[in-house]
C-alpha cells in the first residue's frame, strides 16, 4: 500500500527520532512529509514505533493513496513522480 505521512512535533529531539524511523520505511519528499511503499505486518511496526515516540499535542497524520490518486498527482520541479520506485523504499 501507499501512504503519505506526515507529522507536526514541536520537540526537536522526538521529531528527529520521528524523521529517521521514517527514513527507514519511505523516501522524504518534503521537511515533514514521507511517501510510504509498505505490507499491512510492516505498517503495524511503524505505526507502533512512531506511537512510542511522540506524546501528547504531537500531529502524525497517515493518508492512503489510491492508485487512481497516486495517477493523478505530480510534482510542479524536477523531482520524481509521487511513489516513483527509488533505494529507500521498503515492499
Amino acid at each position: 500500500m501507499h501512504l503519505l505521512i506526515t507529522y507536526d512535533i514541536a520537540d526537536n529531539r522526538r521529531r528527529t527520532k520521528v524523521a529517521t524511523l521514517l527514513e527507514g520505511f519511505g523516501v522524504r519528499v518534503n521537511y515533514s512529509v514521507f511517501e510510504v511503499t509498505i505490507r499491512a505486518h510492516k505498517l503495524e511496526k511503524l505505526l507502533a514505533g512512531i506511537r512510542q515516540l511522540c506524546q501528547k499535542g504531537d500531529s502524525v497524520r497517515v493518508y492512503r493513496m489510491s492508485r487512481d490518486t497516486i495517477a493523478k498527482s505530480y510534482e510542479l520541479f524536477d523531482r520524481p513522480d509521487p511513489f516513483e520506485q527509488e533505494s529507500g523504499y521498503v515492499d
